[in-house]
């Protein structure tokens, strides 16, 4: 079995994390009834409700975590892959 990239996997995370983060602030926008203010500013360090500082910093922030949660599971993920390639062949 393959294993994973890391640097490929934490970029598409970190995208990924960004693109959603900006979907959910136009929808928190569109329908602010269903708001997420408060989760952001427990989620995002620094976040406040909404400058156009703080929507970068969010953004940026979000990319991070993508990078951080890639870089922790590609090297779990092919240690693992590693051990039951091993006991399969």
């Amino acid at each position: 079995m393959n294993k994973l990239n890391t640097k490929v996997l934490a970029l598409s995370l970190g995208v990924f994390l960004a693109v959603i983060y900006v979907i959910c602030v136009l929808f928190d926008l569109l329908w602010p009834v269903y708001e997420m203010r408060k989760v952001w500013s427990l989620l995002l360090p620094g976040f406040v409700w909404l400058t156009p500082l703080s929507f970068l910093l969010g953004l940026v922030e979000s990319f991070i975590w993508g990078l951080l949660l890639g870089i922790i599971f590609v090297p779990i993920y092919n240690y693992f892959n590693d051990r039951f390639e091993e006991k399969v062949k």
